[in-house]
């Protein structure tokens, strides 16, 4: 059996990006818009593995590790502020955090 396809790699962050698209469209829950892009920055890590592989570079993969970065510091910076508000209005509803509005 030979290697995947490099399609296949794409095939695959295409889901994953369409439904992390459609979890931070669709839904009112913060704590699931926040999971839906980390759905989306795992897309294109996968995107950018894959090609690397494909042309045989480490740019990609290089990059990757940078984004896990950025989304790990991203997922701890929104659950500290998602807890925050939590524990001043009781909600994680995206429609009532309205606090900046006067």
């Amino acid at each position: 059996m030979g290697p995947v396809p490099t399609e296949h790699y794409v095939m695959l962050s295409l889901v994953l990006f369409t439904i992390g698209v459609i979890g931070v469209l669709t839904r009112r829950n913060v704590i699931v818009m926040l999971m839906s892009i980390e759905l989306i920055l795992n897309a294109v890590n996968i995107n950018l593995v894959a090609f690397s592989r494909h042309f045989a570079t480490v740019d990609g993969q290089v990059f990757a590790i940078f984004v896990i970065t950025v989304a790990a510091a991203e997922a701890a910076v929104g659950l500290g502020v998602i807890i925050a508000f939590f524990k001043n209005r009781a909600t994680v509803l995206a429609d009532e955090m309205d606090m900046l509005k006067w």
